[in-house]
């Protein structure tokens, strides 16, 4: 069981205001005043997430302490309560991680849309093919959560592996989800191609980039080489007929991008000049990290690209996450999208990681 510590006496204090909240919604002073209901009305909205979990979490408590005392005082009803006992535990835990990360105040990137860069790492061939499968992963997983996806770039091997691709991923808190996925990722197993049955390490990496406003980053035209080249590789009717695809180089910070995926030479450019801004953005930020050296910044972590993340171990169906501890045993069902537990999991680890920078800096 986490130990909430004091955060149980700042939810009674949510609660507290969510019910004053209610109040003021039903007196005639405030309903007969659009701006003040709206106000009231977003407040009491942006509390509710936490005040459900908080009463579920007092109400599952509470429905324990009760089976415990009956499993004790009352031999006839001990089994019944302890089958109550194994359903409600579980729950307990379940809702302890959502107060967490409902404690934590919000990441400002968290509603962001993302770009997701997979690149082929060592490994040759069989990382190209992991980043294939890593990317289809990815797009099941947006699938599942009615997220679009739209490529901007991509570079195939004759394999139809991928040694690099670059995609937008739009849709509800998409940042939020993937934002911990961001590493190096590892893959044993057996290749394709390996005619011996030997089992192979590869690597992959991934970075995750919350997209950029436009008034968030400036990109001065006069630090930009712009190339023009005719796109190349797999598939595509206009492949190789027009010069569509572009070449941003921004000459300060030495970032390129590419964009070949849109027909029109002026799209592509526009989404390049997206997915550089992101870049530079997520660099300003790995800069600031770096000189930062404020506990909360060191405990909670930056989800640096060079780190080794994952491992993904086929001969065993496993997955571990390094960070985290946690092994799953149910890869094939990860690599088709159901990374729901994952993911949760990631979240309850750093958002409990942060409450406690938080916690000890109060």
């Amino acid at each position: 069981m986490i130990d909430l510590g004091g955060a149980l006496a700042r939810l009674q204090e949510v609660e507290s205001r969510y019910q004053r909240l209610e109040d003021d919604m039903g007196r005639e002073d405030v309903y007969l005043d659009p701006d003040r209901l709206r106000e009231v009305s977003k407040e009491r909205a942006d509390l509710e997430d936490r005040v459900n979990a908080y009463r579920q979490f007092r109400d599952i408590i509470k429905q324990i302490e009760e089976n415990e005392e009956l499993s004790r005082a009352d031999a006839d009803l001990r089994e019944m309560a302890e089958d109550e006992l194994t359903r409600l535990r579980p729950r307990r835990e379940e809702l302890e991680k959502l107060l967490i990360k409902l404690l934590v105040p919000e990441d400002p990137l968290d509603r962001k849309d993302i770009f997701l860069e997979i690149r082929a790492g060592t490994g040759g061939e069989e990382a190209a093919l992991f980043a294939a499968d890593l990317f289809r992963m990815y797009c099941r997983f947006a699938e599942k959560r009615k997220w679009t996806v739209e490529i901007v770039s991509v570079s195939e091997t004759e394999l139809k592996g991928l040694k690099e691709v670059v995609a937008q991923i739009r849709g509800h808190r998409v940042f939020s989800h993937l934002k911990f996925e961001g590493g190096v990722h590892r893959v044993q197993r057996v290749p394709e191609t390996e005619a011996q049955g030997r089992i192979h390490t590869s690597a992959v990496t991934v970075a995750v980039l919350p997209e950029v406003d436009d008034v968030e980053i400036r990109v001065d035209e006069a630090d930009l080489r712009i190339d023009l080249f005719r796109a190349g590789g797999a598939g595509g009717q206009h492949i190789n007929k027009t010069d569509s695809a572009v070449r941003l180089t921004h000459i300060p910070t030495g970032i390129v991008v590419v964009c070949q995926d849109e027909r029109s030479q002026l799209k592509n450019k526009s989404k390049a000049m997206k997915v550089l801004k992101a870049r530079m953005a997520e660099q300003a930020r790995e800069e600031a990290n770096r000189k930062e050296q404020d506990a909360r910044r060191s405990m909670v972590g930056s989800g640096d690209r060079s780190e080794r993340i994952r491992t993904y171990n086929f001969p065993q169906n496993r997955l571990t996450d390094h960070r985290i501890g946690i092994t799953l045993y149910k890869l094939e069902m990860i690599m088709e999208g159901d990374m729901e537990e994952l993911l949760s999991a990631l979240q309850a680890y750093f958002a409990a990681q942060a409450l406690a920078v938080e916690s000890s800096t109060c």
